[in-house]
């Protein structure tokens, strides 16, 4: 396959009928609407060496409606410039090279026009998220956020606005939605815990672990990843340092067990090495990721081995099932890889950009967003959230600035999970988990 360059970018995003994009990249600074103004880590990639907001360089991509002859914000460029060359053929536009931040772009950007990106004028617009909105496990900074599709950060964990945590929330690594969009449930890998929290008022409903007390005994974890809770209600945790699988009942008790405590090599059934991923499947089985060896199994929830595959890759995490042979997973590399593989092995797809902006650092979870058909993932160690387009290898999106650590606006540190919430409460990314509610205690 071949690989994508690393300076290759791809903004998409729908115009209005009878209308005309532009890439603004001169207007002034001082008159440029206020979707024109650029902050850093907001769905812009920002190249070594380059603020991108010096200068008139702006991101902003704006859709001319001839009717009411007014531009419209339909979405952002991938890396800001002025004084480009442009070229179009068809209903695509290609910026060639450029200034930004008072140095020379090489970059070449694609712009095309894609409904699933939303509406011209509309908020979110230019958005593989649009019309969702986007949940992050912002590890590095012990927050989740939550982000409508323009990137306004709408409700976040724990803040002064939500009930006090008595479980010292630390480390999340992975966050989902779960009851219809109503509630979150969230594994914190170094604090040995579990949450479930009611949203939007952040009250925990529902715990499991000690926190900061790693232990094997009945009720402790130690390096709680991807927990997740199933139809009926029960959730499922991999238990990483303590190399099992954990199917936990509502009362706290364990309904199941795959895996042996303490033996961390992979001979299934019996024992696993270091499990990292545990995605449930419409069938009811489980997806595990193994650390050690790089193993990717299907359990069901008794713990019967349905078929395992060895991968070559450094560190799986995080498998998805994407149809009925096909599979996603990250590798957790620098540089990372996100893959899709079959259950012989069989690499069916790879992004591996080894140089510039495309370059990943670590990525643990990557997701096909059925929405607008492109991979999101948690970039960890580059501290940015990114979309890559699978059809042509290119950045669609970020969110994050490459490599600096932050709280401020269009920052992040170190993000480990994310999820999705569409509007009618669907979790689209995982539709067949977490449907159902329980009462506090």
């Amino acid at each position: 396959m071949r690989r994508p360059s690393s300076a290759a970018f791809q903004s998409r995003w729908l115009a209005l009928p009878r209308s005309r994009w532009t890439a603004s990249c001169s207007w002034p600074a001082a008159t440029a609407p206020r979707p024109g103004r650029l902050v850093p880590g907001l769905g812009t990639t920002q190249l070594s060496g380059q603020a991108g907001a010096a200068g008139s360089a702006v991101s902003t991509i704006w859709a001319f409606d001839s009717a009411t002859k007014r531009l419209l914000p339909a979405g952002r460029l991938q890396v800001p410039v002025s004084h480009a060359a442009i070229a179009v053929t068809g209903s695509t536009a290609w910026i060639v090279g450029g200034e930004s931040g008072g140095a020379l772009v090489s970059a070449v950007q694609m712009l095309h026009r894609d409904p699933a990106f939303g509406t011209a004028g509309a908020a979110g617009a230019g958005s593989p998220f649009f019309g969702a909105k986007l949940l992050i496990a912002d590890r590095g900074n012990n927050r989740l956020l939550m982000m409508d599709a323009a990137m306004n950060v709408v409700w976040r964990y724990p803040s002064p606005s939500v009930p006090r945590d008595p479980l010292r929330f630390y480390f999340p690594d992975d966050a989902f939605f779960t009851d219809h969009g109503t509630a979150i449930i969230s594994n914190q890998e170094q604090n040995e815990t579990i949450i479930k929290l009611a949203y939007p008022s952040g009250k925990i409903i529902w715990s499991f672990g000690h926190p900061g007390r790693a232990g094997t005994a009945p009720g402790y974890l130690n390096e709680p990843d991807d927990a997740y809770l199933l139809k009926n209600g029960q959730v499922t945790v991999a238990d990483a340092q303590n190399c099992r699988v954990l199917v936990i009942n509502a009362n706290r008790t364990v309904a199941h067990q795959i895996g042996t405590d303490g033996a961390c090599v992979h001979r299934p059934p019996a024992s696993m090495g270091s499990p990292n991923g545990d995605t449930p499947l419409a069938d009811g089985n489980l997806l595990v990721s193994e650390i050690n060896g790089s193993w990717v199994s299907e359990y069901t929830p008794a713990g019967r081995l349905v078929w395992t595959v060895h991968l070559p890759i450094s560190y799986p995490s995080d498998p998805q099932q994407l149809g009925p042979d096909r599979y996603l997973i990250a590798d957790y590399a620098s540089p990372g890889q996100i893959l899709e593989f079959n259950r012989q092995g069989t690499i069916l797809y790879r992004y591996r950009a080894t140089s510039g902006p495309g370059t990943l650092n670590h990525p643990s979870l990557a997701e096909l967003l059925p929405t607008s058909g492109v991979f999101m993932a948690n970039d960890d160690y580059n501290d940015r959230m990114v979309a890559v387009d699978p059809a042509t290898g290119a950045l669609v999106w970020q969110y994050g600035i490459t490599g600096k650590p932050g709280d401020a606006p269009g920052e992040l540190n170190t993000p480990d999970g994310f999820d999705l919430l569409l509007p009618n409460g669907s979790t689209p990314t995982h539709p067949v988990t977490g449907l159902v509610c329980y009462a506090a205690g």
